[in-house]
C-alpha cells in the first residue's frame, strides 16, 4: 500500500517537495525488499542494489532537508507591523532608537529609553536591548529550527537562575474508611533544581553600505543573521553541553540501567552490542518505547541523528510493514512506531557504547530557559570597513524529569 502525503492547499513548490519525498521513500522500500530477498536466496545482497539504496537513502535525506526547509519558512512570523493596527508611541521609539543606532551608532535615543526605564543594561554593559518584535522573531525562529527547544518545555525569566523544587519523595496517602480516624501523613521531602541562564553570543557583519540603504530591513537582516548561529550553538549544548558557560545537555545527565532507575539518572536499555541485534533488531526499540511509562509515551519523540534514521528505514515488524514513515504533511516530522522523529545531529553515531537514540516525552523531560532580552553591540573598529554587531541572549537548560526521557545504549 503506498502511503501518500497530503498535498491540497499548497503552494507549487511545496507541493513538488512533499511529492518527491513519497516517490523517494517508494524507491527505497522496493528497492530494500529487493536487497532483502536477495539476502534470503544468496545469503549476500548484491553490490549494485546496495549501492542504489544508498542513493536513494541520500535522496530521502536531501528531500527531508528541502522539505524542513520550506517549513521553516512558512513558519516564519512576518516582522513588520500591519499598519492598519494601532500602534504603541514607546515601542515606536525604541524601534526608531534602534533603527539609527544600527546605522549609524547613535546611540543617544536608546540611552535616553533605558534612562527612562531605570535599566541597569547600557552600551558599556554589554550593548542595547533590542525591539521585542525582533526578539520575539529570533526566539520565534529558534523554536522552529532548533531541533530540542522544538519540543522541550521553554520558560523565560528576569533573573540570572530559574530554580524550581521537585518532591524526592511524595506525601503519604492511603485509604480510609467514612469512620475511621485519620493517621498523620508524612509529609513531602523537597529538594531543588537550579538551571542558569549562560550568555550564548553571535557576531554577524555588514558593509556600511548596507546599512546606509534605506530599503534593507535591519530588524530582519540581524534576525536572519543571528538565527543559523544560535541554532547551531543551542542544538550542540542542549543535547551535549557539561554545563560549564552552557546549558547541560540530556546525554551529559548520569545514567543507569534502566532495571535499577532511580531519580537523578535516566534510565538505558542495552542493545547488547555496537550494533542493533542481527536478528529482531526492532525488539530493543519496543524494549525502549515500553521502558518509558504510559504517561509520558502519550507525546513522546524519539531523537537521533541522520545516521541513525537511516538506519532505521530499514526495519520491519512482523508483518512486513515499515516501521519508519515519512510525514504526513509540511512542518510534520517522519514517524518510527507512530512516534515523531526528531533529527538532531548532535546525537553521536551509532558505534559500542553510544547513546545513540532518545525517547521520551521531552516537555516534560527537558527544560530551556530564556533570559528576557537580546543586546546588540555595535563595533565599527575591529574588523574595518565592516560593522560588527555582537549579539547575545541568556540562555540556559537542562533535565527537569528523569523519568520522562530513556536512552537506547549500544552495549552489551
Amino acid at each position: 500500500m503506498i502511503q501518500t502525503i497530503e498535498t491540497k492547499a499548497l503552494t507549487p513548490d511545496v507541493a513538488s517537495a512533499v511529492e518527491d519525498f513519497a516517490r523517494a521513500f517508494e524507491a527505497f522500500k522496493e528497492t530494500n525488499d529487493t536487497r532483502l530477498g536477495e539476502i534470503e536466496t544468496r545469503l549476500t545482497g548484491d553490490v549494485v542494489t546496495e549501492e542504489k539504496l544508498a542513493r536513494i537513502d541520500g535522496a530521502l535525506d536531501d528531500a527531508k532537508r528541502r522539505l524542513d526547509r520550506l517549513a521553516v519558512e512558512r513558519a516564519r512570523p512576518p516582522l513588520g507591523a500591519n499598519p492598519d493596527a494601532p500602534r504603541d508611541p514607546a515601542l515606536a521609539e525604541h524601534k526608531a532608537a534602534f533603527q539609527a543606532y544600527m546605522r549609524s551608532g547613535e546611540a543617544a535615543g536608546l540611552k535616553r529609553l533605558e534612562e527612562k526605564a531605570l535599566s541597569a543594561g547600557s552600551g558599556p554593559d554589554g550593548g542595547y536591548l533590542v525591539p521585542d518584535s525582533v526578539e520575539r522573531e529570533v526566539l520565534q525562529r529558534l523554536a522552529v529550527v532548533s531541533p530540542i527547544r522544538a519540543i522541550a518545555s521553554v520558560r523565560v525569566i528576569s533573573g540570572g537562575h530559574y530554580k524550581r523544587a521537585f518532591s524526592v519523595s511524595g506525601p503519604a496517602a492511603g485509604w480510609v474508611g467514612e469512620t475511621a480516624s485519620r493517621p498523620q501523613t508524612a509529609g513531602p521531602t523537597l529538594s531543588e533544581m537550579s538551571f542558569p541562564a549562560m550568555e550564548l553570543y553571535a557576531m554577524p557583519a555588514a558593509t556600511q553600505t548596507l546599512l546606509d540603504d534605506s530599503i534593507v530591513d535591519i530588524d530582519r537582516w540581524i534576525a536572519d543573521e543571528v538565527e543559523a548561529a544560535f541554532a547551531e550553538q543551542e542544538g550542540a549544548a542542549f543535547v551535549n553541553g557539561d554545563g560549564i558557560n552552557k546549558p547541560k545537555g540530556f546525554l551529559a545527565a548520569p545514567t543507569v540501567e534502566d532495571e535499577i532507575w532511580e531519580w537523578g539518572r535516566l534510565g538505558t536499555i542495552q542493545t547488547g552490542g555496537p550494533q542493533f541485534p542481527a536478528t529482531n533488531p526492532t525488539d530493543v526499540l519496543v524494549d525502549l518505547v515500553y521502558a518509558l511509562k504510559a504517561g509520558y509515551r502519550q507525546n513522546a519523540s524519539f531523537v537521533m541523528n541522520r545516521k541513525t534514521q537511516s538506519v532505521m528505514r530499514k526495519f520491519k515488524d512482523a508483518q512486513g510493514h515499515y516501521l519508519w514513515a515519512p510525514p504526513a504533511s509540511l512542518g510534520q516530522a517522519a514517524t518510527l512506531m507512530g512516534f515523531p522523529v526528531v533529527e538532531a545531529e548532535e546525537m553521536p553515531d551509532i558505534a559500542a557504547n553510544a547513546r545513540a537514540v532518545a525517547f521520551g516525552d521531552f516537555k516534560r523531560g527537558y527544560l530551556v530557559v530564556d533570559r528576557a532580552g537580546l543586546r546588540v553591540l555595535r563595533d565599527p573598529y575591529s574588523a574595518k570597513p565592516y560593522v560588527l554587531f555582537y549579539t547575545t541572549k541568556r540562555v540556559g537548560g537542562g533535565v527537569q524529569d528523569y523519568a520522562a526521557i530513556k536512552l537506547l545504549n549500544f552495549a552489551a
